[in-house]
Parts: C-alpha cells; sequence; structure tokens
C-alpha cells in the first residue's frame, strides 16, 4: 500500500533538502517529478543546480508541468519512491494555462485535479512524497490573480495533506512533523 508525505514550508525554508533525504533513505529505485517550467534563465539556471544536486545520486528525473493523473497511471512503475517537486509551480502551471486559454481555474476545478492524481497513485508504490510552499502565512497579495494563486495551493495543500499518511512542516530547515499515520503491517 502506498505511503503519501507532504512536506511544507516556506521558501528556502530547506524543505527540498529534506524531501531527497528522506527519499533517499527509503529506497534506491527513485523517481524524482519535476514540475518547473524554465521560463527565463534565472529559472533554467535553479533547474539545473537542482539536476546537478540529485547527479550520481540515483535519481531518475521526469518533468511534468500539468498532467500528474497521466505520469501516475503511466510512468511510475518500478519505483518504490517517488518525489514530486513541487506542488506549488504545478499549481501555477494549471493556473497559466487556464489563463491562455481564456478560462478561470477555479478552487473545485484544481481540488478535482488534485484528488484524481491522488486516485491515480499506484496502490503498489511504496511512497510518494510531495513538496509544496505554505503559502498562506505572509501578506495578502495586493491583485486578483495572486489572491486566487494563493488560496488555490491553500486548496490543494489542504486536499493533499488530508490524504497525507505523514504531514511535516521544514522551517530553518528543521522538521516538525505535524501528522503521522502510522504505515499498516
Amino acid at each position: 500500500m502506498t505511503r503519501l508525505v507532504l512536506i511544507t514550508g516556506g521558501a528556502r525554508s530547506g524543505k527540498s533538502s529534506y524531501a531527497l533525504e528522506l527519499a533517499e533513505s527509503l529506497s534506491e529505485q527513485r523517481l524524482f517529478i519535476a514540475t518547473c517550467p524554465k521560463l527565463d534563465p534565472e529559472m533554467e539556471d535553479r533547474v539545473m543546480r537542482h539536476k546537478q544536486e540529485r547527479q550520481g545520486r540515483g535519481w531518475q528525473t521526469l518533468e511534468c508541468e500539468t498532467e500528474l493523473e497521466q505520469a501516475f497511471r503511466t510512468a511510475v512503475g518500478g519505483y518504490d519512491v517517488v518525489l514530486l517537486d513541487c506542488i506549488t509551480l504545478w499549481v501555477n502551471n494549471l493556473l497559466y494555462v487556464s489563463e491562455q486559454r481564456g478560462e478561470i481555474l477555479t478552487d473545485g476545478a484544481v481540488r478535482e485535479c488534485c484528488q484524481n492524481w491522488i486516485k491515480a497513485v499506484p496502490d503498489t508504490l511504496g511512497t510518494v512524497i510531495c513538496v509544496t510552499n505554505e503559502v498562506g502565512l505572509g501578506i495578502v497579495p495586493d491583485n486578483a490573480l495572486g489572491r486566487r494563486y494563493r488560496d488555490l495551493v491553500g486548496t490543494v495543500n489542504q486536499v493533499i495533506g488530508r490524504a497525507a499518511d505523514q504531514v511535516t512542516l521544514v522551517s530553518c530547515g528543521i522538521p516538525v512533523h505535524i501528522k503521522d499515520r502510522p504505515a499498516l503491517s
């Protein structure tokens, strides 16, 4: 049975490093699902640094900006651990695609997308670790799109948090476990 882990925290809190270490402690059969689009040189540089950090450490990488349900239905076989980094950028990508189509990404639509990929996770997979940002602790964005994005991320975090067996908040590089459902034997 698959164990779902959600790791959250602020920007540069250490959550991705913690997630990598956790995944590497669980298995050598690991898949990294990257959701980051390479939109400008700075983001390309960030992506390259993250790839270099994983290089030589036994990771396979799948770049998947929006289609997580499809990725979990078709691409995760043979892995004991899947690390999805990050949920926040996935929501950003869904919002961007919707805006480009002239559509509004609603709370209900993003909730359904999230529930669909969670349902698509095969029962035979060992552990799925999701990294996300805790975006609701700061100031309220000064524009409607920023507020909608913050709200959509909050909704997705709640959906994953409720489904998760474990939720860990990372602050200042220190993991604080806020939910831990024991694994079934």
